[in-house]
């Protein structure tokens, strides 16, 4: 009776040794299988900006017989000329010319005299290429004497120069896609990037100052990484790095609320006239239109230029969050005036010039031809669209999702294989001892 209890245990524990080797191999398995597959990384300018067409025309003619391009509302290009010479051969391109009385000389010549005049928190300009002008911009706070002096300045260069009162103040949007919190304030996640080695976001260099750690919750329990390689004021950009050195499964997707995201698909400059999407996990996905370039903003924190402006509304919170049309980067939010209520205007970091700055490129998903690049951006305004959808699984700015996913982190697998080998070597040698005794035993008994 003994023997046989001794074999039933034997019999039980072999297969729960095989049963461990099984579920083991299975976990193994499991954890190299879900390893995200090995994104693609776009280069800066792998899209060309909008139809192309107007800008590459606009460097071909040259500053002093051009002043920038912009896309009307069936997508054509236009571009301004200051002579016939250059209105017929903008015409043989197939875009179409509008003669204006300012080169594009011009409008730099008077935002450099800006740029040199006494700085004045809260105002702005920008080339609107349309109108053949420069916009200077006062918000709210800016006093009736500053106005008076910055109006001055204006009058000094030229009619073309045009001077408006804003609602609201021009801030920086701190307080996204998703949302990114550290001792410094809340800020959005833009796009990721890598430099071959490690994964970062690019985010708003404003959010916060080198070495400020970054966590995917309010506790401070989720740490995501660590602020590096920021620009901010003078340009408004900033890389953190992830802390597990990965951006993880997702990487090539921005988040536009209610589980949902785009997938980007490369990266481009945009253009005057072009329809926008910007997301930010205060105000979620809102669109609107590309208004000037090469935009300078007063902030009370510091002087910010090469913007690009837009009128889609903003709100604090979404600073850092992704600019994007038909899945193609564009910008990050660094700030604006207004709020989703009344409407206001928002500025954008280029995310060409970030990238070539910093030495990064763009994480993008890859093309149906599997090389990575992307298609140019819609120009048209009735036909942009965000991007090709895709779910959003997980908290992408966190490192739980890269660790989870992590064909490394194999561990209780190889544990669990390991303890079944044990267990069946262990019931082997067992048995082999129990039969070895079983035989001496018999042959005490029967010798002499």
């Amino acid at each position: 009776m003994r023997h046989a209890r001794r074999r039933v245990v034997r019999r039980v524990t072999r297969l729960a040794a095989v049963g461990g080797l099984l579920l083991g191999g299975a976990m193994v398995t499991n954890a190299v299988a879900s390893e995200p597959p090995a994104p693609s990384i776009g280069v800066p300018f792998t899209a060309p900006p909008a139809t192309g067409e107007g800008t590459d025309l606009v460097s071909r003619l040259g500053n002093s017989r051009t002043a920038g391009s912009w896309v009307d509302k069936t997508g054509r290009p236009v571009v301004a000329v200051t002579d016939d010479k250059a209105a017929a051969e903008v015409k043989r391109a197939g875009a179409q010319p509008k003669m204006v009385e300012h080169s594009m000389s011009d409008l730099k010549s008077a935002a450099a005299t800006l740029r040199s005049a006494p700085r004045v928190s809260g105002t702005s300009w920008a080339m609107d290429y349309k109108s053949n002008q420069v916009v200077v911009r006062g918000d709210s706070t800016v006093s009736s004497s500053d106005w008076s002096r910055m109006t001055e300045v204006a009058e000094g260069i030229g009619s073309f120069v045009r001077m408006e009162r804003s609602e609201g103040t021009f801030t920086t949007r701190v307080n996204g896609a998703q949302p990114i919190l550290s001792t410094a304030g809340r800020c959005s996640a833009g796009f990721n990037v890598t430099d071959g080695k490690s994964d970062f976001i690019l985010t708003a260099g404003h959010c916060g100052p080198d070495g400020s750690v970054w966590f995917a919750d309010d506790r401070g329990r989720d740490q995501v990484g660590t602020s590096l390689k920021g620009s901010f004021p003078g340009d408004d950009y900033s890389l953190v790095k992830y802390d597990g050195g990965r951006a993880g499964k997702g990487a090539d997707v921005v988040a536009v609320g209610d589980g949902k995201g785009v997938r980007i698909t490369g990266v481009a400059d945009a253009e005057v006239g072009q329809k926008i999407f910007r997301s930010g996990s205060t105000s979620g996905l809102r669109e609107g239109e590309v208004t000037a370039l090469n935009a300078t903003v007063n902030y009370p924190e510091g002087t910010v230029t090469g913007l690009i402006e837009t009128n889609v509304c903003a709100e604090p919170g979404d600073s850092g969050g992704p600019m994007f049309a038909d899945g193609v980067a564009l910008g990050v939010t660094s700030g604006g005036s207004g709020d989703c209520r009344a409407g206001g205007t928002t500025f954008f970091q280029p995310v060409t010039k970030a990238l070539t700055e910093l030495g990064v490129k763009l994480i993008v998903a890859k093309s149906s031809g599997g090389t990575g690049a992307a298609p140019a951006p819609s120009a048209s305004q009735g036909a942009a669209s965000p991007g090709s959808s895709a779910p959003i699984t997980g908290t992408d700015v966190s490192t739980l999702l890269s660790r989870l996913t992590d064909p490394r982190n194999v561990g209780p697998g190889m544990l669990v294989i390991g303890g079944s080998l044990v267990a069946l070597v262990a019931t082997r040698w067992i048995r082999a001892e129990q039969d070895r005794k079983a035989y001496r035993q018999y042959y005490s008994a029967t010798w002499g």
